[in-house]
Protein backbone atom coordinates (compact mmCIF):
# COMPACT_ATOMS: atom_id res chain seq x y z
CA UNK A 1 0.00 0.00 0.00
CA UNK A 2 1.05 3.87 -0.94
CA UNK A 3 3.17 4.96 2.45
CA UNK A 4 1.35 8.28 1.76
CA UNK A 5 -2.42 6.81 1.82
CA UNK A 6 -1.84 5.33 5.60
CA UNK A 7 -2.68 6.92 8.32
CA UNK A 8 0.29 7.04 10.79
CA UNK A 9 -1.07 8.92 13.71
CA UNK A 10 -0.75 5.90 16.29
CA UNK A 11 3.01 5.80 15.02
CA UNK A 12 3.67 9.59 14.91
CA UNK A 13 4.25 10.74 19.08
CA UNK A 14 6.67 7.61 18.92
CA UNK A 15 8.89 9.14 16.32
CA UNK A 16 8.17 12.25 17.37
CA UNK A 17 9.97 11.50 20.57
CA UNK A 18 12.40 9.72 19.02
CA UNK A 19 13.02 12.61 16.24
CA UNK A 20 13.31 15.21 19.66
CA UNK A 21 15.98 12.57 21.09
CA UNK A 22 17.90 11.88 17.95
CA UNK A 23 18.34 15.76 16.76
CA UNK A 24 19.32 16.89 20.26
CA UNK A 25 22.05 14.11 20.13
CA UNK A 26 22.84 14.95 17.29
CA UNK A 27 23.24 19.14 17.35
CA UNK A 28 25.05 18.41 20.77
CA UNK A 29 27.51 15.64 19.08
CA UNK A 30 28.15 18.22 16.43
CA UNK A 31 28.92 20.91 18.95
CA UNK A 32 25.53 23.30 16.96
CA UNK A 33 23.80 23.67 20.83
CA UNK A 34 24.79 24.94 23.87
CA UNK A 35 25.67 22.37 26.48
CA UNK A 36 22.55 22.38 28.57
CA UNK A 37 19.64 23.24 25.90
CA UNK A 38 17.29 20.35 24.65
CA UNK A 39 16.44 21.13 21.30
CA UNK A 40 13.31 19.57 20.08
CA UNK A 41 12.34 18.66 16.41
CA UNK A 42 10.11 21.86 16.17
CA UNK A 43 12.37 23.85 17.71
CA UNK A 44 14.86 23.16 15.08
CA UNK A 45 12.95 23.36 12.17
CA UNK A 46 12.04 26.65 13.16
CA UNK A 47 15.14 28.19 13.60
CA UNK A 48 17.33 29.27 10.86
CA UNK A 49 20.72 29.21 11.92
CA UNK A 50 20.45 25.99 13.37
CA UNK A 51 19.32 24.39 10.01
CA UNK A 52 22.64 26.24 8.14
CA UNK A 53 24.92 24.49 11.26
CA UNK A 54 23.25 20.94 10.64
CA UNK A 55 23.63 21.37 6.95
CA UNK A 56 27.19 22.43 7.00
CA UNK A 57 27.46 19.38 9.59
CA UNK A 58 25.89 17.09 7.17
CA UNK A 59 22.61 14.76 8.63
CA UNK A 60 23.83 11.31 9.95
CA UNK A 61 21.46 8.71 8.25
CA UNK A 62 20.29 7.85 11.97
CA UNK A 63 18.45 11.28 11.54
CA UNK A 64 17.32 10.83 8.27
CA UNK A 65 15.73 7.60 8.70
CA UNK A 66 13.48 9.09 11.58
CA UNK A 67 12.82 12.01 9.05
CA UNK A 68 12.26 10.10 6.24
CA UNK A 69 9.37 7.35 8.90
CA UNK A 70 8.10 10.59 9.71
CA UNK A 71 7.21 11.84 6.41
CA UNK A 72 4.66 10.75 3.61
CA UNK A 73 7.52 10.47 1.11
CA UNK A 74 8.65 6.63 -0.05
CA UNK A 75 11.78 5.18 -0.58
CA UNK A 76 11.63 6.18 -4.46
CA UNK A 77 10.67 9.77 -3.80
CA UNK A 78 13.57 10.21 -1.21
CA UNK A 79 16.02 9.34 -4.32
CA UNK A 80 14.37 11.34 -6.17
CA UNK A 81 14.55 14.04 -4.45
CA UNK A 82 18.35 13.40 -3.34
CA UNK A 83 19.53 12.45 -6.85
CA UNK A 84 20.46 9.19 -5.77
CA UNK A 85 19.68 5.51 -6.24
CA UNK A 86 17.70 3.95 -4.00
CA UNK A 87 20.80 1.60 -4.18
CA UNK A 88 22.81 3.80 -2.64
CA UNK A 89 19.89 4.87 -0.05
CA UNK A 90 20.33 1.49 0.87
CA UNK A 91 23.90 1.15 1.20
CA UNK A 92 23.86 4.42 3.41
CA UNK A 93 21.30 2.48 6.13
CA UNK A 94 23.88 -0.69 6.12
CA UNK A 95 27.12 1.65 6.65
CA UNK A 96 27.49 2.47 10.31
CA UNK A 97 27.80 5.97 10.40
CA UNK A 98 26.88 7.74 7.31
CA UNK A 99 26.27 11.65 6.79
CA UNK A 100 24.42 13.15 4.35
CA UNK A 101 26.90 15.74 2.23
CA UNK A 102 25.42 19.40 2.36
CA UNK A 103 23.18 19.25 -0.50
CA UNK A 104 21.59 16.39 0.51
CA UNK A 105 21.28 17.09 4.04
CA UNK A 106 19.71 20.58 2.47
CA UNK A 107 17.40 18.81 0.63
CA UNK A 108 16.35 16.38 4.03
CA UNK A 109 15.75 19.31 6.07
CA UNK A 110 13.55 21.19 2.78
CA UNK A 111 11.41 17.87 3.23
CA UNK A 112 10.74 18.09 6.77
CA UNK A 113 9.59 21.62 6.42
CA UNK A 114 7.22 21.01 3.80
CA UNK A 115 5.87 17.71 5.98
CA UNK A 116 5.91 20.04 9.32
CA UNK A 117 3.73 22.84 7.40
CA UNK A 118 1.82 20.38 5.43
CA UNK A 119 0.62 18.62 8.90
CA UNK A 120 -0.07 21.90 10.49
CA UNK A 121 -2.15 22.91 7.20
CA UNK A 122 -3.88 19.49 6.82
CA UNK A 123 -3.33 17.85 10.22
CA UNK A 124 -2.98 14.74 9.62
CA UNK A 125 -0.67 12.48 7.44
CA UNK A 126 -2.64 10.94 4.94
CA UNK A 127 -4.54 14.33 4.41
CA UNK A 128 -0.90 15.57 2.91
CA UNK A 129 0.15 12.61 1.27
CA UNK A 130 -3.30 12.64 -0.89
CA UNK A 131 -2.63 16.44 -1.80
CA UNK A 132 0.69 15.71 -2.23
CA UNK A 133 -0.73 13.11 -4.96
CA UNK A 134 -3.14 14.93 -6.27
CA UNK A 135 -3.20 17.44 -9.80
CA UNK A 136 -3.17 21.31 -8.13
CA UNK A 137 -4.74 23.84 -10.88
CA UNK A 138 -2.64 26.66 -8.82
CA UNK A 139 0.46 24.49 -9.34
CA UNK A 140 0.06 24.24 -13.05
CA UNK A 141 -2.13 21.55 -12.60
CA UNK A 142 0.79 19.44 -11.68
CA UNK A 143 1.24 17.52 -8.35
CA UNK A 144 2.64 18.93 -5.53
CA UNK A 145 5.22 16.16 -4.96
CA UNK A 146 6.63 16.38 -8.88
CA UNK A 147 7.52 20.17 -7.60
CA UNK A 148 9.28 18.92 -4.33
CA UNK A 149 12.79 18.00 -6.46
CA UNK A 150 13.48 21.83 -6.58
CA UNK A 151 13.80 24.26 -3.99
CA UNK A 152 11.73 27.12 -6.55
CA UNK A 153 9.60 23.75 -6.47
CA UNK A 154 9.51 23.05 -3.11
CA UNK A 155 9.07 27.12 -2.73
CA UNK A 156 5.46 26.57 -4.92
CA UNK A 157 4.19 24.11 -2.73
CA UNK A 158 5.08 26.19 0.53
CA UNK A 159 3.36 28.92 -0.76
CA UNK A 160 0.12 26.80 -1.77
CA UNK A 161 -0.12 25.25 2.29
CA UNK A 162 0.31 28.73 3.53
CA UNK A 163 -2.47 29.84 0.78
CA UNK A 164 -4.70 26.79 2.07
CA UNK A 165 -4.21 27.65 5.84
CA UNK A 166 -5.57 30.92 5.45
CA UNK A 167 -8.04 30.03 3.06
CA UNK A 168 -6.99 31.93 -0.39
CA UNK A 169 -8.03 29.77 -2.96
CA UNK A 170 -6.69 30.59 -6.60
Amino acid sequence: MDKCLIDMTPIKSNIETRLNKEISAFLKRSHIAKPGRSVTYDDFLTDKMLIIYAIRAGIPYSLFALIQDYTPFTENDWAHFLDISTKSLQRYKASAGHYFKPIHSEKIIEMAEVTKIGLDVFGDMGKLGLWLNTPNYALGKLKPLELLRDSYGKELVISELIRINYGIFV
